[in-house]
């Protein structure tokens, strides 16, 4: 008789597609070659007996058994690494303080913290949403305990810098790097694609650098804008762009349905890359809070 139960790295691999949404970004992930995550996939779809993924040259999507597996793979693969890092002694308890940018995978965000909690069930997770600049400026407080934050690549410095007190910074962990995208509603792009600047801009407050960026590199081209609307957060800021408020800039995973990219016939300035920045840990930060920093590393990228 044939053993019962389902494999832990196939479960995984199917994870990773599901989250990568395509064979190649799943390999990435898992550092497998696209026929080894295939041959995974292949496996745990003849040991389900159902078909799990539909493929097509834009990617994958579930079948109904796949989305039906996800939330038990989830579940498996939690309880595993929450068994193992007990057993090690790394188990996490007590309360984490996470800081996160906004402009994060705000379509895949929650799912993530909700994997997160799921591996570290007595964890008590507080999370708060907060610009950037204001992440990066309290790196050395005790505002929270790890910090993600969102930093344009054109102006990062090329090396650590120097404290006050003449040690160096210890650097942070880039988790993900991403196209910045000029970006409007198909109507509107439509509407403009004829007409001269001055360009309608949604933006966020000056307090959001990348907002700052933009409106200094449209000043530095000597391109004419007006401020269209402002709004509080990218939530806000995806809300006034599929209503037809303006075009805007935003990293690739935070524009959402009901928005795209501008053409190259706009006219437009290019823009550089972002990258994310998981923040380094304070000097005597507990063993917990680097334990968490590490399992959040792995689940962030």
């Amino acid at each position: 008789m044939n053993a019962r139960g389902l494999d832990l790295a196939q479960l995984r691999t199917f994870l990773a597609v599901t989250e990568a949404g395509s064979v190649s970004g799943a390999a990435e992930r898992v550092f497998l070659s696209q026929s080894s995550v295939s041959e995974q996939l292949k496996k745990l779809e003849e040991r389900i007996g159902q078909p799990l993924f539909v493929r097509s040259k834009h990617g994958v999507a579930h079948t109904p058994a796949g989305a039906k597996l996800v939330a038990h793979a989830q579940r498996i693969v939690a309880m595993c690494d929450a068994a193992f890092d007990d057993m090690l002694g790394r188990s996490l308890d007590g309360e984490l303080r996470l800081a996160i940018t906004d402009y994060y995978r705000p379509h895949d965000v929650a799912a993530i913290i909700r994997r997160f909690a799921s591996q570290h069930p007595r964890l008590r997770l507080h999370v708060t949403v907060l610009p950037s600049a204001t992440i990066d400026a309290s790196a050395h407080d005790n505002v929270f305990d790890i910090g993600l934050s969102l930093r344009i690549v054109a102006t990062l410095p090329r090396r650590a810098s120097a404290r006050a007190d003449g040690t160096s910074e210890r650097q942070s962990t880039v988790i993900r790097r991403e196209k910045l995208l000029w970006v409007g509603a198909p109507e509107t792009l439509r509407e403009h694609a004829s007409l001269a600047p001055p360009w309608p801009l949604v933006l966020l407050p000056s307090t959001c650098q990348l907002q700052r960026y933009v409106v200094k590199l449209l000043e530095r081209e000597r391109m004419p804008y007006l401020i269209s609307h402002s709004a509080s957060g990218v939530a806000g800021l995806q809300l006034a762009l599929k209503a037809g408020l303006g075009i805007s800039c935003l990293n690739e995973s935070a524009i959402g349905e009901g928005v795209q990219a501008c053409p190259a016939s706009f006219g437009l300035p290019a823009l550089p890359a972002a990258e994310f920045h998981l923040l380094p840990g304070r000097p005597g930060e507990s063993a917990q809070v680097s334990h968490a920093r590490e399992a959040l590393a792995a689940l962030l990228g």
